[in-house]
């Protein structure tokens, strides 16, 4: 507790020292706050659990962010790992900046209506919440990998199937996140560690190869920064002279990707200058020239032409006189604190008005590719997008005017010209790269330069582009512009699609056209006019199976209710009324006349769940989640379709089945139970089995009042260190 004393006061006194007395007393109420929050929570290692919010907290304070981000640094972990903590309360107590930040960072699972599958489900979902949040403030982004710096730093305490699951999410969606910012040196440590998680064998293997090398370079390396810092003093340029090894990832990366053997590398040391102003980089490197001789084209001028994620420096390959060669960087501060830090160090630099000006910038390509969620057809389509067109490997390329322009590999003149301007990709005619006419299929490379012909004859894109372009959000560009411009062509081609649809199911589309059918359905779609309906089948918005569907269902609905009533006349009763009925297990069964009601024991459905009805031979109406798979397999019946839904004011429980995939050691069914009793949960029956792999699968059947309570009790289940996975089956 000692510790943890030093790290608030040593954190409030930094605070205060930067931004006053009276921000640092919303800090203190924050430390505060996020103690009680987590008072009874460890970390794998032991730590109280608080340890690691303040830990981020400094982290954001040593990269120089605005008092709101280290304020939602400390309180990151509230709302998610909190019980009943809400960003509502941190906005009444902190501010709705405070509050935004948190909630950015929060996981779904806390308490979103999703129900998860599988933990890939859950993490699509909160990678899909990450990339949104971050569009609208790119804080949200430097708050969590902050937090996932931490938690790889720490992550030795964790089980191995934990380690290999967070390094593999890290080198797959953070290292290039924290790329894609500028944050080198939170890029190339993340790296690292993953590395050292995920291939531990290769990364021990090149670690003592590159240590077998390294004594003869670093000795090298000490004498060249020796002689620098003589030669800068002479020629009267102020600056600070430092080596470092390459980054073991890095390292590897390059020798897999080009098949290099480790002597091959003239990058594994490195000298890096800082000099006051860029006209010392320039006269440094003169320097530099006139004492090594430099390697044909291993020269590069990132401050004339900076990276896209704003990295400026100067590199040249040197040969010593003893033939060992090594990397220069000369840079300004400034430049290398925006070289370590990224996006995150522009707030040392300039005001806040300018900051999020400049950063609107910086982000223009992920709002780009968040215009694509509105037309993706599932979450896990949407951020396989964001990690191909954004983080994934990317090309440099230029304007005639020297811009540079950042890519996916493989992108074509077209994606270029998208990525200008929708209306220059709508108006393209062709392409010239490097002076010359090409395809515009022609694959980009980097450095090339890249001009654009446009004509006004060209009156829009052409459907052949969609395979030609690679990025998403050329892709979404072309087929908006279908659906906009085609509209008399979609509508024609929608009715027709509709007619056919109704064709093959015998049915007359007159007859199921009635306004009473197609207004419900529009509705329920949210969709304004009927030749709205008609276009978003045209250009594939939903298929036309969806809406005959529901057309029919609701003309099945009306002939029940006619024979109904006609049976009620010949009996000499009222006419019955379109009603639903509430049956004594919580289910609405639209215009049911008493049929009864079960739940299918292939899925299982619970209140909150979207289900379907199913008429059977002779058992009555058979309920099953949405999502079932023998429900999907049903809609192939549709007259056997019958509308339902929960009826929300009935109490009752239902039975529950969930799968463990845990540890298998003595006293992991005892805190798996701790959790249970925690949460008032009766347990009806447990079945556990041995794996080859080392772990356990646990099925546990227990009775809920609906998904809601199946969600809270997997969330505290997934907490423990003991679960590797908890799911719904």
């Amino acid at each position: 507790m000692e510790e943890l004393g030093e790290m608030k006061e040593l954190l409030l006194t930094e605070f205060r020292k930067k931004f006053g007395i009276e921000q640092g007393e919303k800090l203190r109420e924050a430390i505060a706050f996020a103690e009680r929050v987590h008072c009874n929570q460890r970390r794998d290692a032991g730590d109280p659990f608080v340890t690691h919010p303040l830990t981020v907290a400094s982290y954001l304070l040593k990269m120089g962010m605005d008092a709101p981000t280290i304020i939602a640094g400390v309180l990151h972990d509230t709302v998610e790992d909190g019980d009943n903590i809400t960003t509502q309360d941190l906005e009444q107590r902190f501010g709705k900046e405070v509050s935004r930040l948190v909630d950015g960072v929060t996981k779904l699972t806390k308490s979103g209506n999703q129900t998860y599958i599988t933990k890939k489900q859950e993490q699509t979902e909160n990678l899909r919440k990450l990339f949104l949040s971050m569009a609208e403030d790119v804080r949200v982004v430097i708050i969590k990998l902050a937090d996932r710096l931490h938690n790889m730093r720490t992550l030795a305490y964790c089980t191995p199937e934990k380690q290999a699951r967070k390094a593999k999410e890290t080198l797959e969606v953070y290292a290039p996140l924290a790329d894609r910012f500028g944050m080198g040196i939170i890029r190339s440590e993340l790296e690292d560690l993953s590395f050292r998680y995920l291939m531990p064998e290769a990364y021990e293997k090149l670690r003592a190869e590159v240590g077998e090398q390294q004594q003869e370079r670093m000795d090298a390396l000490k004498s060249a920064m020796e002689l620098m810092k003589k030669l800068l003093s002479e020629a009267h340029i102020a600056g600070e002279v430092s080596g470092r090894p390459k980054h073991l990832y890095s390292t590897y990366r390059k020798m897999q990707r080009n098949n290099y053997k480790l002597n091959e590398l003239y990058d594994l040391i490195a000298i890096r200058i800082i000099v006051e102003t860029v006209n010392d980089c320039y006269a440094a490197l003169g320097v530099v020239h006139a004492t090594w001789k430099p390697l044909p084209g291993r020269f590069k001028d990132y401050i004339a032409m900076p990276k896209p994620n704003m990295y400026r420096s100067l590199h040249t390959t040197v040969m010593n006189e003893n033939g060992i060669p090594f990397e220069i960087q000369i840079r300004t501060r400034e430049m290398h604190e925006t070289a370590e830090y990224g996006i995150a160090a522009h707030w040392m630099y300039k005001d806040d008005k300018k900051v999020m000006t400049e950063l609107d910038k910086k982000t223009s390509l992920i709002k780009q590719i968040i215009e694509t969620e509105e037309t993706s057809e599932d979450s896990r389509e949407f951020v396989e997008n964001v990690l191909k067109d954004f983080l994934g490997e990317y090309i440099f390329v230029l304007t005639p005017r020297g811009e540079i322009i950042d890519l996916p590999v493989g992108s074509t003149p077209l994606d270029f010209a998208y990525r200008i301007h929708t209306n220059v990709g709508h108006h393209c005619q062709g392409a010239r790269v490097n002076g010359n006419m090409v395809r515009l299929d022609y694959k980009l490379k980097t450095n090339d330069v890249v001009e654009i012909l446009t004509s006004n004859a060209q009156i829009g894109p052409s459907r052949d582009w969609l395979s030609i372009v690679k990025t998403q959000s050329a892709k979404n560009k072309i087929r908006q512009w279908f659906k906009r411009e085609n509209r008399d062509e979609n509508i024609a081609r929608g009715r027709e699609m509709l007619e056919e649809a109704a064709k093959r199911h015998g049915q007359n589309l007159a007859t199921l056209l009635k306004p009473e059918y197609y207004n419900t359905v529009m509705q329920r779609m949210t969709i304004n006019t009927l030749d709205d309906l008609y276009a978003t089948i045209g250009f594939g918005g939903i298929s036309a199976g969806q809406v005959l569907h529901k057309l029919l269902d609701l003309h099945r609905k009306e002939q029940r209710l006619e024979e109904i009533n006609r049976q009620l006349e010949e009996a000499g009763k009222e006419p019955a009324k379109p009603t639903r009925r509430t049956s004594t297990n919580g289910i609405f069964v639209h215009g049911d006349p008493g049929m009864a009601i079960f739940f299918a024991n292939c899925c299982n459905p619970l209140p909150g769940d979207a289900i379907i009805g199913y008429i059977t031979r002779g058992r009555g109406v058979s309920i099953h989640r949405a999502d079932c798979k023998n429900a999907i397999s049903l809609l192939k019946e549709p007259d056997r379709i019958i509308e339902v839904e929960w009826a929300a004011e009935e109490k009752s429980s239902f039975s529950a089945t969930i799968r463990l995939r845990v540890v298998d050691k003595a006293g992991t069914l005892m805190e798996v139970s701790k959790v249970l009793m925690s949460l008032n949960v009766n347990m009806t029956s447990l079945q556990s089995r041995s794996t080859d792999e080392g772990d356990a699968i646990m099925d546990m059947t227990f009775t809920v009042t609906g998904s809601e309570q199946l969600k809270i009790i997997l969330n505290n289940l997934r907490k423990l260190p003991e679960v590797i996975d908890a799911f719904r089956v």
